[in-house]
Protein backbone atom coordinates (compact mmCIF):
# COMPACT_ATOMS: atom_id res chain seq x y z
CA UNK A 1 0.00 0.00 0.00
CA UNK A 2 1.48 3.52 -0.85
CA UNK A 3 1.95 5.28 2.28
CA UNK A 4 -0.02 8.69 1.95
CA UNK A 5 1.54 11.69 1.87
CA UNK A 6 0.86 15.15 3.80
CA UNK A 7 0.75 18.98 2.03
CA UNK A 8 3.95 20.18 3.53
CA UNK A 9 4.03 23.58 5.08
CA UNK A 10 6.61 26.28 6.00
CA UNK A 11 6.65 29.10 8.46
CA UNK A 12 9.19 32.03 8.89
CA UNK A 13 10.08 34.43 11.77
CA UNK A 14 12.55 37.07 11.15
CA UNK A 15 11.77 38.61 14.99
CA UNK A 16 9.62 40.68 16.75
CA UNK A 17 9.25 44.55 17.73
CA UNK A 18 8.34 48.27 17.66
CA UNK A 19 9.74 48.82 14.10
CA UNK A 20 8.61 47.72 10.86
CA UNK A 21 10.60 45.35 8.85
CA UNK A 22 12.53 47.04 6.36
CA UNK A 23 11.72 46.03 2.35
CA UNK A 24 15.09 43.85 2.13
CA UNK A 25 14.03 42.13 4.85
CA UNK A 26 10.72 40.77 3.84
CA UNK A 27 12.11 40.27 0.83
CA UNK A 28 14.80 38.05 2.23
CA UNK A 29 11.94 36.55 4.09
CA UNK A 30 10.61 35.42 0.88
CA UNK A 31 13.97 34.16 -0.51
CA UNK A 32 14.27 31.98 2.52
CA UNK A 33 10.39 30.96 1.94
CA UNK A 34 11.18 29.70 -1.43
CA UNK A 35 14.48 27.86 -0.78
CA UNK A 36 12.47 25.98 2.29
CA UNK A 37 9.12 25.25 0.36
CA UNK A 38 11.20 23.99 -2.91
CA UNK A 39 13.05 21.43 -0.48
CA UNK A 40 10.15 20.44 0.95
CA UNK A 41 8.37 19.72 -2.20
CA UNK A 42 10.91 17.67 -3.78
CA UNK A 43 10.39 15.27 -0.37
CA UNK A 44 13.09 16.46 1.59
CA UNK A 45 12.55 16.32 5.32
CA UNK A 46 11.16 19.44 7.63
CA UNK A 47 14.71 19.33 9.35
CA UNK A 48 16.13 20.01 6.35
CA UNK A 49 14.11 22.61 5.21
CA UNK A 50 13.62 24.64 8.37
CA UNK A 51 17.93 24.15 8.29
CA UNK A 52 17.97 25.80 4.94
CA UNK A 53 15.92 28.33 5.44
CA UNK A 54 17.52 29.86 8.12
CA UNK A 55 20.55 29.64 7.03
CA UNK A 56 19.66 32.13 4.25
CA UNK A 57 18.62 34.63 6.69
CA UNK A 58 21.97 34.21 8.67
CA UNK A 59 23.54 35.00 5.85
CA UNK A 60 21.97 37.70 4.21
CA UNK A 61 22.96 39.82 7.05
CA UNK A 62 19.79 41.65 7.54
CA UNK A 63 18.49 40.01 10.43
CA UNK A 64 20.25 39.89 14.29
CA UNK A 65 21.46 35.94 13.24
CA UNK A 66 24.80 35.25 11.46
CA UNK A 67 25.84 37.74 9.82
CA UNK A 68 24.33 40.01 11.15
CA UNK A 69 24.65 39.03 14.95
CA UNK A 70 24.49 42.28 17.40
CA UNK A 71 27.98 42.82 19.38
CA UNK A 72 27.96 42.05 23.29
CA UNK A 73 29.26 44.87 25.80
CA UNK A 74 32.95 43.76 25.03
CA UNK A 75 32.24 44.34 21.56
CA UNK A 76 32.02 40.71 20.75
CA UNK A 77 29.50 39.49 18.42
CA UNK A 78 28.31 36.06 20.48
CA UNK A 79 25.65 33.78 18.86
CA UNK A 80 22.73 31.04 19.81
CA UNK A 81 20.67 28.58 17.82
CA UNK A 82 19.25 25.21 17.78
CA UNK A 83 17.20 22.70 16.06
CA UNK A 84 14.83 19.97 17.08
CA UNK A 85 13.36 17.20 15.03
CA UNK A 86 9.92 16.12 16.31
CA UNK A 87 10.22 12.70 14.79
CA UNK A 88 12.39 11.62 17.31
CA UNK A 89 12.82 14.57 19.53
CA UNK A 90 16.43 14.68 18.39
CA UNK A 91 17.83 18.08 19.11
CA UNK A 92 20.72 20.11 19.14
CA UNK A 93 21.98 23.58 19.80
CA UNK A 94 25.34 26.00 20.71
CA UNK A 95 25.08 29.34 22.69
CA UNK A 96 27.62 31.58 23.04
CA UNK A 97 29.71 30.96 19.69
CA UNK A 98 31.58 33.48 18.21
CA UNK A 99 33.16 33.45 14.37
CA UNK A 100 30.35 31.65 12.39
CA UNK A 101 28.60 32.42 10.10
CA UNK A 102 25.80 29.92 9.92
CA UNK A 103 25.26 28.87 13.51
CA UNK A 104 21.90 26.67 12.65
CA UNK A 105 24.38 24.40 11.35
CA UNK A 106 26.30 24.26 13.98
CA UNK A 107 23.40 23.12 16.04
CA UNK A 108 22.62 20.20 13.40
CA UNK A 109 26.40 19.18 13.77
CA UNK A 110 26.03 19.02 17.72
CA UNK A 111 22.99 16.68 16.97
CA UNK A 112 23.81 14.69 14.78
CA UNK A 113 28.11 14.59 15.11
CA UNK A 114 27.74 13.98 19.13
CA UNK A 115 25.86 12.65 21.58
CA UNK A 116 25.41 16.08 23.75
CA UNK A 117 22.57 18.36 23.09
CA UNK A 118 24.25 21.89 23.42
CA UNK A 119 27.83 22.82 23.49
CA UNK A 120 28.56 25.77 24.32
CA UNK A 121 31.74 29.22 22.95
CA UNK A 122 34.64 27.79 22.12
CA UNK A 123 33.84 24.30 21.77
CA UNK A 124 30.92 24.72 20.03
CA UNK A 125 33.43 27.21 17.43
CA UNK A 126 35.41 24.38 17.09
CA UNK A 127 33.16 22.09 16.39
CA UNK A 128 32.32 24.34 13.79
CA UNK A 129 35.39 24.62 12.10
CA UNK A 130 36.16 20.41 12.39
CA UNK A 131 33.08 20.09 10.14
CA UNK A 132 33.75 23.15 7.73
CA UNK A 133 31.48 25.36 8.54
CA UNK A 134 32.34 29.21 7.01
CA UNK A 135 33.14 31.59 9.17
CA UNK A 136 32.28 35.26 9.48
CA UNK A 137 33.80 37.52 7.20
CA UNK A 138 36.58 38.52 9.11
CA UNK A 139 35.51 42.13 9.39
CA UNK A 140 32.69 41.10 10.76
CA UNK A 141 34.32 38.45 13.26
CA UNK A 142 37.24 40.89 14.85
CA UNK A 143 36.33 42.58 18.15
CA UNK A 144 35.48 46.06 18.07
CA UNK A 145 35.73 48.52 20.72
CA UNK A 146 33.69 47.97 23.55
CA UNK A 147 31.17 50.59 23.64
CA UNK A 148 30.97 50.51 27.48
CA UNK A 149 34.21 50.86 29.90
CA UNK A 150 33.76 47.43 31.60
CA UNK A 151 36.20 48.25 34.18
CA UNK A 152 35.01 47.16 37.72
CA UNK A 153 34.15 50.49 39.14
CA UNK A 154 31.77 51.08 35.89
CA UNK A 155 29.76 47.71 36.32
CA UNK A 156 27.48 48.96 38.52
CA UNK A 157 25.76 52.08 36.61
CA UNK A 158 25.50 49.46 33.44
CA UNK A 159 23.86 46.94 35.74
CA UNK A 160 21.28 49.81 36.22
CA UNK A 161 20.97 50.65 32.51
CA UNK A 162 20.12 47.00 32.00
CA UNK A 163 17.59 46.55 34.93
CA UNK A 164 15.96 49.84 33.78
CA UNK A 165 15.55 49.08 30.39
CA UNK A 166 12.15 48.79 28.94
CA UNK A 167 10.87 45.15 27.66
CA UNK A 168 9.89 46.20 24.54
CA UNK A 169 13.33 47.72 23.43
CA UNK A 170 14.67 44.25 24.26
CA UNK A 171 12.38 42.71 22.16
CA UNK A 172 14.02 43.88 18.51
CA UNK A 173 13.61 42.65 15.18
CA UNK A 174 16.24 40.24 14.05
CA UNK A 175 16.17 36.64 16.02
CA UNK A 176 15.35 34.30 13.05
CA UNK A 177 13.65 30.83 12.86
CA UNK A 178 11.19 28.39 11.12
CA UNK A 179 8.86 25.56 11.85
CA UNK A 180 7.62 22.80 9.33
CA UNK A 181 6.21 19.60 7.86
CA UNK A 182 6.94 17.54 5.51
CA UNK A 183 5.06 14.94 3.09
CA UNK A 184 5.84 12.21 5.65
CA UNK A 185 4.26 14.50 8.07
CA UNK A 186 7.39 14.76 10.53
CA UNK A 187 7.32 18.17 12.35
CA UNK A 188 10.29 20.71 12.55
CA UNK A 189 11.93 23.79 14.30
CA UNK A 190 14.96 25.80 14.03
CA UNK A 191 15.65 29.07 16.07
CA UNK A 192 19.14 31.31 15.36
CA UNK A 193 20.08 34.73 17.01
CA UNK A 194 22.66 37.17 17.75
CA UNK A 195 20.98 38.56 20.83
CA UNK A 196 19.85 41.63 22.20
CA UNK A 197 21.32 45.21 22.51
CA UNK A 198 23.03 45.64 26.02
CA UNK A 199 24.07 42.14 26.64
CA UNK A 200 26.46 41.57 29.26
CA UNK A 201 29.31 38.94 28.17
CA UNK A 202 28.43 35.37 27.62
CA UNK A 203 24.13 36.44 27.95
CA UNK A 204 21.94 33.56 26.71
CA UNK A 205 19.02 33.82 25.71
CA UNK A 206 15.61 31.87 24.51
CA UNK A 207 16.89 30.42 21.23
CA UNK A 208 19.37 27.92 21.65
CA UNK A 209 17.61 26.48 25.22
CA UNK A 210 14.99 23.85 24.07
CA UNK A 211 11.58 23.88 25.37
CA UNK A 212 11.85 28.07 25.92
CA UNK A 213 12.55 29.02 21.89
CA UNK A 214 12.45 25.95 20.36
CA UNK A 215 10.58 22.78 20.14
CA UNK A 216 9.07 20.24 17.89
CA UNK A 217 6.94 16.96 18.48
CA UNK A 218 5.20 14.70 15.70
CA UNK A 219 2.78 14.36 18.02
CA UNK A 220 1.52 17.89 18.94
CA UNK A 221 3.33 20.51 16.56
CA UNK A 222 6.80 22.60 16.46
CA UNK A 223 6.91 26.37 17.19
CA UNK A 224 10.16 29.18 16.99
CA UNK A 225 10.03 32.23 19.46
CA UNK A 226 11.33 35.30 19.00
CA UNK A 227 11.32 38.09 22.06
CA UNK A 228 12.61 38.72 25.43
CA UNK A 229 14.74 35.96 25.98
CA UNK A 230 14.53 35.95 29.63
CA UNK A 231 10.75 36.49 30.03
CA UNK A 232 10.72 33.35 27.65
CA UNK A 233 12.74 31.26 29.37
CA UNK A 234 11.03 32.08 32.77
CA UNK A 235 7.33 31.19 30.88
CA UNK A 236 9.02 27.67 29.31
CA UNK A 237 7.32 29.17 25.90
CA UNK A 238 7.74 26.60 23.16
CA UNK A 239 6.94 23.50 25.40
CA UNK A 240 4.17 25.30 27.36
CA UNK A 241 2.29 26.39 23.63
CA UNK A 242 3.42 22.40 22.35
CA UNK A 243 1.70 20.80 25.25
CA UNK A 244 -1.64 22.83 24.93
CA UNK A 245 -1.65 21.47 21.21
CA UNK A 246 -1.02 17.97 22.03
CA UNK A 247 -3.93 18.12 24.70
CA UNK A 248 -6.20 19.58 21.75
CA UNK A 249 -5.65 23.29 21.52
CA UNK A 250 -5.48 25.28 18.19
CA UNK A 251 -2.06 26.73 17.16
CA UNK A 252 -3.51 30.07 17.66
CA UNK A 253 -5.54 29.35 21.51
CA UNK A 254 -2.19 27.38 22.45
CA UNK A 255 -0.03 30.35 21.32
CA UNK A 256 -2.25 33.45 22.78
CA UNK A 257 -3.03 31.67 25.81
CA UNK A 258 1.04 31.24 26.70
CA UNK A 259 1.53 34.71 25.83
CA UNK A 260 -0.97 36.49 27.54
CA UNK A 261 0.13 34.28 30.45
CA UNK A 262 3.62 35.57 30.33
CA UNK A 263 2.76 39.10 30.18
CA UNK A 264 0.51 38.93 33.11
CA UNK A 265 3.10 36.99 35.03
CA UNK A 266 6.23 38.45 34.28
CA UNK A 267 5.71 41.09 31.87
CA UNK A 268 8.32 40.49 28.58
CA UNK A 269 7.04 41.30 24.58
CA UNK A 270 7.32 38.01 22.58
CA UNK A 271 6.04 36.28 19.16
CA UNK A 272 5.71 32.99 17.93
CA UNK A 273 4.74 30.88 14.88
CA UNK A 274 2.96 27.70 15.89
CA UNK A 275 2.68 24.39 13.49
CA UNK A 276 0.18 21.72 14.67
CA UNK A 277 0.87 17.98 13.41
CA UNK A 278 -2.20 18.40 11.70
CA UNK A 279 -1.32 21.16 9.61
CA UNK A 280 -3.02 23.64 11.35
CA UNK A 281 -0.71 27.06 12.03
CA UNK A 282 -0.74 30.82 13.64
CA UNK A 283 1.95 33.35 13.87
CA UNK A 284 1.20 35.41 16.71
CA UNK A 285 3.35 38.39 18.68
CA UNK A 286 2.34 41.17 21.45
CA UNK A 287 4.62 43.73 19.67
CA UNK A 288 3.86 45.82 17.13
CA UNK A 289 5.58 44.23 14.32
CA UNK A 290 6.83 40.60 13.43
CA UNK A 291 7.95 39.81 10.03
CA UNK A 292 7.66 36.90 8.60
CA UNK A 293 5.40 33.80 6.08
CA UNK A 294 4.30 31.05 5.42
CA UNK A 295 3.82 28.84 2.21
CA UNK A 296 0.81 25.94 2.77
CA UNK A 297 -0.34 24.90 -0.74
CA UNK A 298 -2.34 27.70 -1.85
CA UNK A 299 -2.04 29.78 1.40
CA UNK A 300 1.03 31.91 0.88
CA UNK A 301 2.06 35.09 2.59
CA UNK A 302 4.84 37.33 3.66
CA UNK A 303 4.40 40.30 5.93
CA UNK A 304 5.47 42.99 8.69
CA UNK A 305 3.24 41.66 11.20
CA UNK A 306 1.03 38.71 11.72
CA UNK A 307 -1.68 38.16 14.75
CA UNK A 308 -1.44 40.96 17.80
CA UNK A 309 -2.10 39.12 21.09
CA UNK A 310 -4.16 41.51 23.18
CA UNK A 311 -5.28 41.01 27.16
CA UNK A 312 -8.55 40.87 27.53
Amino acid sequence: MKKRTRPPILLIHGGCGSTPPTASQLKTIEAALDRGETLLQKGTSALDAVEAAVVVLEKSGRFNAGKGSKRQMDGIARMDASVMNGRDLSAGAVAAMEGILTPVRAARLVMERTPHLLLVGQSAERLSRLFHLPPLPPSLAAPKPPPHDLSFGKWEPLFRKLQGKRDDEAAELGTVGAVARDKEGNVAAATSTGGIRMMLPGRVGDSPLIGAGTYADNLAGAVSMTGLGEAIIRAGLAKEITLAMEGGDSPEAAGSSALIRMRRRIGGEAGAIILSAEGDFALLHTTDSMPGGYRAGRRRKTAGRFQKVMED
